[in-house]
């Protein structure tokens, strides 16, 4: 590839490297000119361009990027249309992504021009989320660095998706004089949101005494039922293997697999198998939604992924599990708030745009939006997609955000926050309904109206400004099944005007819980034009 300034008599079939502004015309950077494009840069008095002339032994960045992320494709993770010198891959249903980082870190090496940037090994993904994009800097790369890659790519493919299996699971919890009903009820209601969230079914509850024989007999009747995999969370934390839950499985010809893991949460977990059975003694710590090592040992067992004592006692590296909020030992866990941007929408006040795509200082609105929600104290962001989703996740892209997808985006906002709902974790305390066209909207906002929210209450929380309601609205976990029924373009208005009595207004101090953008005219305004 030649980069250079280039007189406009040599500028045929150069791709411009900046976008260029003419009385006539505009073209973007990355345009490949052509004679009638030449002649309008002469009229408009144009005597040379910045840009890049392809080699014969070049491919031009969108070429390479499709290139790489076909190589990287497998049965269950499929790309989609390069665009800008980006390609990425997306998950083609639920799983557990596996990925050879060594492979990837040679691929890396190659050559400068080439990136590839992947989720984390063995992160959970959902259908159609993107867990790797490979990313072109220049505009194009030698097709030999290309091959470099492909050789590496077939001597050891680096991707994979290992997909959920439904499995039927059984939770045997022992009790003893420490132990309440209450606490038994929250170790069930955390376990079955785990289960649920990767795909299985909690299908059989049993509780016992907490000594070896009820153990065992309870065991007993999980294996007669058909479950695959037993969990058991005893009234007192296994301390050792001769401990009371690991005789119960010694006794019934049991083995213990392995005891301890080098994740905190986690480290008093204890694997063990009778016949083809998995059974999992909890640490304490599974009693909280907080992500544990528990998590961990389940995404890779119901994906039908290798897990023993060797696989365990690798997780040592990134087993410290901390959020960016931890609170410390010993102090409340905050409650898991996700955050849905609707950016789903037709646009047909604005014409012929898509205003989510329309830029204010240069940055689009609903990346604005997307950095707001990122940089709060939500526990996930989940972007809907809808018309012109492509253009939408590119204007996205490298933002480490969920996607999902809705088809039938055009029946309305409700049919958006469904689709959202969905795909989000079963185990949210809340969740945060953001429109995608709101681009004042700040973390400060955001964590003003999470300050103030509480699981446990009935509470919806709305920011307020003069007694005037503005957006986002911060929903509790009990209304989603009723968010999940609505229809039309009114997205929760409905809900509500019908729990009015429960909504709870939070003194909001700037205007950007009104600001949207609708027009043409409003996008002049939001400018300051």
């Amino acid at each position: 590839m030649i980069f250079r300034d280039f007189p406009c008599e040599q500028a045929e079939g150069v791709m411009l490297a900046h976008t260029l502004k003419l009385p006539s015309a505009t073209f973007k950077k990355g345009r490949s000119l052509s004679a009638a494009d030449i002649k309008l840069l002469r009229e408009a008095g144009v005597a040379a361009v910045s840009g890049a002339r392809l080699e014969p032994d070049d491919l031009d960045e969108d070429q390479a990027a499709a290139a790489l992320a076909k190589m990287l494709s497998s049965e269950h993770l499929a790309p989609r249309i390069a665009h800008a010198g980006r390609c990425n891959l997306h998950a083609q249903e639920s799983g557990i992504f596996v990925v050879d980082g060594d492979v990837i870190d040679r691929i890396n090496h190659v050559d400068e021009a080439i990136t590839l940037g992947t989720l984390a090994p063995f992160t959970p993904v959902r259908k159609g989320q993107v867990v790797a994009t490979i990313k072109i800097i220049p505009f194009a790369v030698g097709k030999d660095r290309i091959a470099v890659c492909k050789d590496l790519i077939a001597a050891a493919p680096p991707l994979r998706l290992a997909p959920l299996m439904p499995h039927k699971v059984a939770l045997i919890m022992s009790e003893s004089s420490a132990t309440t009903p209450s606490i038994l009820d929250k170790t069930l209601a955390v376990t079955q949101s785990r289960i649920e969230a990767l795909g299985s079914h909690l299908s059989l509850e049993l509780r016992c005494k907490h000594d070896s024989g009820a153990i065992a007999a309870a065991l007993d009747q999980a294996r007669a039922a058909g479950c695959e995999l037993i969990l058991i969370s005893g009234a007192a934390v296994t301390k050792d293997r001769g401990d009371v839950v690991p005789s119960a499985i010694v006794e019934l010809g049991g083995e213990i697999s392995h005891f301890g893991m080098p994740v905190e949460p986690g480290n008093m977990l204890l694997l063990a198998r009778i016949g083809s059975v998995t059974v999992i003694n909890l640490p304490g710590c599974a009693r909280s939604r907080r992500m544990n090592g528990l998590d961990w040992l389940l995404a890779r067992l119901l994906a039908g992924l290798p897990v023993g004592g060797g696989e365990i006692m690798n997780m040592g590296v990134g087993g410290l599990i901390r959020s960016a909020h931890d609170e410390g030992e010993g102090e409340a866990t905050k409650p898991r708030v996700g955050a849905i941007v609707l950016a789903a929408g037709r646009s047909t006040r604005m014409g012929e745009r898509n205003k989510l795509l329309c830029k204010i200082d240069g940055v689009p609105l609903v990346s604005m939006v997307v950095a707001a929600a990122r940089a709060s104290q939500c526990s996930q962001v989940m972007v809907v997609t809808g018309f012109e989703a492509a253009r939408v996740e590119e204007a996205l892209a490298g933002s480490p955000v969920s996607f999902t997808h809705n088809p039938a985006f055009a029946e309305g906002m409700s049919s958006s926050l469904r689709c959202g709902l969905k795909a989000l974790p079963r185990d949210l305390d809340g969740v945060l309904v953001m429109l995608g066209d709101m681009p004042k909207i700040t973390a400060l906002e955001i964590d003003t109206l999470l300050e103030v929210f509480s699981p446990d209450a009935l509470a919806i929380i709305v920011p307020e400004r003069d007694g005037r309601r503005g957006n986002p609205v911060l929903w509790p976990r009990r209304y989603f099944a009723e968010m999940c029924e609505l229809s039309g373009d009114v997205g929760a208005r409905e809900l509500l005007a019908r729990h009015a009595e429960e909504v709870k207004t939070v003194s909001i101090s700037s205007d950007a819980i009104f600001a949207d953008v609708d027009t043409p005219e409003a996008l002049l305004a939001m400018e300051g034009r």
